[in-house]
Order: C-alpha cells, then structure tokens, then sequence
C-alpha cells in the first residue's frame, strides 16, 4: 500500500512537471539587492543530452522531481544523490529547462559554505563557474544571462577570482548584449564598477559617458516595463541607487550634455521657481553643463538671479575680473571656490571667515559632488564658528545623501549613515537660527534608521559604539526607530 501510495506521488509530480508552467527562480545574494530573475527558456530544445536521449527516461524524471522538491524544502542532503544521478545522466533536462546547471550551482554553494579544507573551497567554487559555462554551452540563446550570473556571482560571493577592472568588462560584454534590456540584477554593480573605473581614470571619459547614458537608458526601460510587482520592487532598487551614484559624475566638467541638465534642473526649478536658492543653483548648474546663453531656462532665469543675488558690497566686480559670488552665479565652480578660499584664509573677521568656508562647503556638495571636500571646509567653518548650526546642518545632510555611496541604497549599510546625521542635526538644534530645521530633519530621517532586526542580525544592540565606513569613518551611536 506505502508502496503504492509513493508511485502514484511520483506520477501526478511528474505530470505536474510536465504539464504546467515552471515556476521562476531567484538567486538572492542579499536583501538589498535585485535578485537575479530566471525564466524558462523559449528557444528550441538544448543540443545536450536530455533525457529523452538516454535509456532510463522515466527514472530520471523521477530523480528529477524528487531533487527539485527536496530543494525547495531546502534539504539539500536528501536533494543531492538525486541531482547528481540525473545531472550526470542528462544534463540538459527535457531541452527546455536550464534547472540541472543552475540549481547545481546552489548544491555547490552549499558543500563550499560546509567544507574547510581550502583546496576543496576552491575546487566548489571552481565548479561553480563550470557550470554556468556548461549551460552556455547546452543553451546557447540564453548565453548572456549565464554571463551575466557569473559576473553577479563574481562581484558579490567571490571578487578574488577577478580584480575591479576584469569584474567591469565581464558585466559590460553583458550590457553591449543586452543593452536596454538588460535585467536588473546587471545594474547595480555594473554601476559601482563604472564609477570606479571613471574616477580612476581607467577608462576615458567617452566610454564612461557612453555607459552612463545606457545605464539610465536600462533604468527607464526596465522601470517602464516590469509585468508585476516583484519585478517591479527590483526596478525599485535599482532607482534607489544606479541614478543616485551616476549623479555623482555631474561633478565633472563637460561629462553630461546640456540637455542632461536642461531635463534634469528643470523639474527642480518648477518644483519650486519662487526660492532664491533654487534659482541661482539652477541657473549655475545650467551654466556648469554648457547650455547657450539663448537656452529658454537661463534666459527665464538671469533676471531672477539678478534680483536675487545683487552684487555684495564687500564682493565688486574688479577690472582684475568677476566677483566670488560672479563665479558662483556662472557656474564656474572651480574658480569661485579659489576666490572663496582666498577671502577666507587668513581673514581677521571670523564670522565673514566661515561664512566663506561653508559656501565652498556648499559648492563642493550641491555642484561638484566631493562629498569629503564639502565636510572638510565645512569643519573649517565651525573652527571659525563654533556651534554653527548651519555647518552642522550640512554635515549631516552630506551623510544623510552618502546612502547609496556607502552601500546600495537600501538596507543597512545604507542606513547607518542617518545615526551620524542625526548626530550632526542634534548638534544644529543647540542653534537657535537652525533648530527648527534640524528637528525637521530629524523626524524625517529617524524612520530610516535600521530597524531592531537588522542591528540584532549583526550581534549589536541599542547604546552600542558603532563606527561607519565609507567615506564618513565617524564614530556614532547604535539607535532604532
């Protein structure tokens, strides 16, 4: 009867494998980043051996749903001789699905997390992108995505198999593929490894200009087009940090076109066209990115700057040339942060001392993307005035704005850098002309602080000193919301 009872289990499993549709599988490497989405293949079948090409068809059907359904419960022991045996039998499954070879890596992964001895690590690991070139090879119309899992694979679980500039060409002979289509998966480390190689100067400028607009090419295409809600939460992901570090190359003079800008600021004046701050950013920023003087915006925009901004008495317009705040105004960033500098060093009214600092401060944040150099003279500034909550308040605003470059822009290592800000903000708050800013900005930011689970999943707790990396490398306390 027992007997009877398990072949009629197998019967119905495999007529459900045969006759349903499979299902998708993921590749998780950890919860902040984009899954890797596998889907069935559509073209013919596979040139490898299936199990339609071997003598014992029915039984490896049965190896076949048997491992499947163990790994699914995550019984990897009990999966294992199952997969082995129709694996090595019939690689290619029935021809359609990619199964044996992709969950071959996850058998892989599982003795490498197990074994200790090093050669052995490093035969699993071996094996791992043997099977992905295998898969290459039994379906060759899905190449690109095996390509792309290696690279994925690479970057994240083993980046001593490749250094950072072998890593980018592995992701990028992907995207050439691809191009817009490319999953989202690509995305996020393709593009940490574009900066790196930009501000490197290990590729030119042209290629990093050419890979920074597909980038937001494959952003707005896979955004547009994801079919459901899962897919499109991994576009989100990518939103919240691809775009994010490719703003950082604004701060390279002639990288972006004027049209970047022109459709870029554009939105962030008529978000709000009434505020003085807004207008001369803009008007900069449009100047920085080389738009004519005939652009419709900036001839919208000069008289506005110029009844914002009036010339300032202490700052003419010489026949040696233009003002500090000229500079400024005409994006010529670089050069308004030399004159800046210049009134500040040395100067005996200190008060005037940090005002100037905290406007290079502010150059080097909101226009040249130097997040370190912004907190550097805006540290100058408090040295001049202690207690000053309007450095305060940028300090921690540069931090607040450091998500996606000190990690990938969800998830913890991406919060921890509101403990600092908020750091930062309390300090404001002592203020009397910032507190009410600074509680703004703390009520806004306190939810994104990293939640109770995700401090007790790292063995930290409340009250803990905690230090945070990347860029910042400043000492905080632990906090949940």
């Amino acid at each position: 009867m027992r007997n009877s009872t398990f072949q009629c289990f197998v019967l119905v499993s495999i007529l459900f494998l045969v006759y349903s549709c499979t299902p998708k599988t993921t590749e998780p490497v950890t919860k902040t980043e984009p899954a890797p989405k596998i889907t069935v293949p559509k073209e013919g079948a596979s040139p490898c051996v299936k199990w339609t090409d071997v003598p014992n068809t029915e039984g490896l059907k049965t190896s076949h749903v048997l491992y499947r359904d163990f790994l699914k419960q995550k019984q990897f022991e009990e999966a294992l001789p199952y997969w082995e045996k129709v694996y090595n039998a019939a690689p290619a499954a029935d021809g359609f699905r990619d199964y044996h070879f992709l969950d071959g890596v996850k058998f892989q992964e599982y003795m490498l997390a197990k074994e200790t001895d090093p050669t052995k690590k490093k035969e699993y690991e071996d094996r791992i992108f043997e099977l992905y070139n295998e898969a290459t090879k039994c379906y060759p119309a899905r190449a690109n995505l095996y390509k792309g899992l290696a690279a994925f694979k690479t970057y994240y679980s083993y980046p001593n198999r490749a250094n950072q500039a072998d890593q980018y060409k592995m992701f990028k002979e992907v995207v050439d593929m691809d191009k817009e289509k490319t999953a989202d998966f690509i995305v996020n480390p393709f593009t940490a490894l574009l900066m790196e190689q930009i501000t490197t100067n290990s590729i030119s400028i042209s290629e990093g200009q050419k890979y920074a607009q597909q980038i937001f090419e494959i952003v707005a295409y896979g955004t547009e087009n994801c079919k459901n809600t899962k897919e499109c939460d991994r576009w989100d992901l990518v939103k919240d940090y691809s775009p994010a570090r490719l703003e950082e190359l604004e701060g390279i003079e002639n990288f972006y076109p004027c049209s970047y800008y022109q459709e870029k600021y554009t939105k962030v004046y008529e978000a709000n066209p009434t505020d003085c701050e807004t207008i001369g950013s803009v008007y900069g920023i449009l100047k920085w990115g080389k738009c004519p003087a005939s652009d419709p915006l900036l001839v919208k925009l000069k008289p506005e700057v110029d009844r914002c901004f009036p010339p300032e008495k202490d700052d003419p317009v010489t026949s040696a040339g233009p003002s500090c705040a000229s500079f400024l105004r005409e994006g010529r960033y670089v050069e308004a942060i030399d004159c800046y500098e210049g009134k500040a060093d040395g100067n005996a009214d200190s008060e005037r001392a940090a005002s100037y600092y905290l406007t290079i401060a502010k150059i080097y944040y909101a226009h040249l993307k130097k997040f370190s150099s912004a907190r550097k003279y805006a540290r100058k500034a408090l040295e001049q005035k202690p207690g000053w909550g309007k450095a305060h308040i940028l300090i921690g605003k540069l931090y607040a704005s450091s998500g996606p470059l000190c990690g990938p822009g969800r998830g913890f290592d991406s919060q921890v850098v509101t403990w600092v800000a908020i750091d930062e903000w309390n300090k404001a708050k002592k203020d009397s002309e910032t507190a009410g800013e600074a509680q703004t900005l703390i009520s806004k930011y306190y939810q994104y602080m990293p939640s109770k689970e995700d401090i007790f999943q790292r063995s930290i707790k409340e009250g803990d000193s905690f230090t945070v990396k990347c860029w910042i490398n400043q000492s905080t306390k632990v906090r949940v919301p």
